[in-house]
């Protein structure tokens, strides 16, 4: 136990004595990390957006301006008439003001009143989403209909956003594994040129490759949890500064709250930093562990 406890502090006086070094590892781990929260957090709020849009399963169908009120409502039974509708809601073009002006606020919302913007509309609800798209046909081919807002449209739209954006992180975040593997590979190299007689002496009097390893990998996880500690702050801070710009843009969506994920992002972000440095350290030291005493001496 004493022996690990010297082997440990070794480890962290290396981080220390080669702190240049180390902090171009750490700047460069953290970037990998963050990019690679900021992905999964995005993928999951998406997520659960989508999943809102599938519970909610309303959609909005829009009148034209030339109807009638009377004309209006007919157009309303024959929706409710049509087969897979569950429910019909009307919306009429005064309520939609209302809920508009509380939205933008009544100082934008009067420099935009005259322009008459808004439709007489029905919330509809299907009974079976398999036929969603018929359904929603028959609704688009029926006399006075204007527009049907497709929230399932979106819901695709969103997860191809998704799925394009956890592409190019996985590219992003793989090469910067591989310059933080290169970099942190480097700064333990440094290091053990730098005590290489020290090694040299202590391979020579028969110290086993473990032991000599071993401070050098402490070194490469050290970096690694460091790394993450870092890593996880900056994330909390632009996931914070996210919210904040989704509330000030007046937007109604549900974000999962950062505390929620908070234990599981910080667990990966700790075995991701720590796996990293761990290898980084067992690549840069391995082939200089075949060598005997006097030929590390005279590297």
């Amino acid at each position: 136990m004493k022996g690990f406890g010297y082997l440990v502090k070794e480890g962290f006086r290396n981080v220390h004595a080669n702190r240049i070094m180390s902090i171009a590892s750490i700047c460069v781990l953290v970037s990998c990390l963050v990019m690679t929260g900021a992905a999964a957090l995005f993928s999951l709020n998406v997520r659960q957006i989508v999943d809102e849009v599938e519970k909610t399963n309303e959609t909005s169908v829009y009148i034209v301006k030339d109807r009638s009120e009377i004309e209006v409502k007919q157009i309303g039974k024959k929706i409710e008439n049509i087969p897979n509708v569950a429910t019909v809601t009307f919306v009429s073009k005064r309520t939609a003001v209302e809920q508009f002006r509380s939205s933008l606020g009544d100082q934008l919302f009067d420099r935009i009143k005259d322009r008459d913007p808004l439709n007489d509309a029905y919330r509809v609800s299907f009974e079976d989403l398999n036929k969603y798209e018929e359904t929603v046909e028959q609704i688009k081919a029926l006399d006075g209909v204007l527009s049907v807002t497709d929230r399932r449209d979106f819901a695709r739209k969103l997860i191809k956003l998704s799925n394009l954006i956890n592409i190019i992180c996985v590219c992003v975040v793989g090469a910067l594994i591989i310059i933080s593997l290169f970099i942190i590979a480097n700064t333990i190299r440094t290091t053990m040129y730098s005590r290489r007689f020290e090694i040299g002496i202590m391979k020579s009097v028969g110290a086993t490759n473990m032991f000599v390893r071993m401070p050098f990998l402490i070194e490469g996880m050290v970096i690694g949890f460091i790394s993450a500690a870092i890593a996880t702050g900056v994330l909390a801070l632009l996931y914070r500064a996210a919210i904040g710009m989704i509330e000030r843009a007046g937007l109604d969506i549900a974000v999962i709250p950062f505390t929620k994920m908070l234990l599981p992002l910080v667990f990966c972000f700790i075995a991701a930093g720590v796996l990293v440095g761990f290898f980084g350290g067992f690549i840069s030291i391995r082939k200089y562990l075949k060598k005997e005493g006097n030929e590390i001496i005279g590297w």
